[in-house]
């Protein structure tokens, strides 16, 4: 499991969000209009992955999650989050479900999340609490975990 880094997962999930997009079924539709609000959370997604992508690169840290990581990043987007990189995935993939329009469509943002809380999230908490410490903790107690 430790392979299945966070952008294979959410390509692996993306992939099913188009094949639906592209079957459809119209039983499922949540809004016939197709007025769905998705390029909001895709616009916002986009920002906060790259606004994080640019804070890593500026430290010059290591930005995979199952590596050591250098240095402990507090600044930027991370000021608001200790994961902005997990919350811009998940918000492009909420906003690709709002843009299949289909309930079943939400299942894989879900899956997401579920994934980020419950495996990704708490290795790195552990790892980042072993290599910093006290300094981890601080941050930690001021930084919520997605917003």
């Amino acid at each position: 499991m430790t392979r299945l880094i966070p952008p294979v997962l959410f390509l692996a999930l993306l992939l099913p969000l188009a094949l639906l997009w592209l079957y459809h079924p119209g039983g499922f539709v949540m809004r016939s209009d197709r007025d769905m609000p998705w390029d909001v959370p895709l616009a916002l997604g986009l920002i906060v992955l790259i606004w994080a992508r640019i804070q890593f690169k500026r430290v010059d840290t290591e930005i995979h999650t199952f590596r050591r990581p250098e240095r402990l990043v507090t600044t930027g987007v991370f000021r608001f989050s200790r994961n902005p990189m997990y919350l811009g995935f998940l918000l492009l993939l909420v906003g690709a479900a709002f843009y299949v329009n289909t309930w079943c469509a939400l299942l894989l943002p879900l899956a997401f999340f579920a994934f980020a809380s419950f495996w990704y999230i708490p290795y790195e908490e552990r790892t980042l609490r072993a290599v910093f410490g006290s300094e981890y903790n601080t941050y930690a107690s001021r930084v919520r975990r997605w917003i």
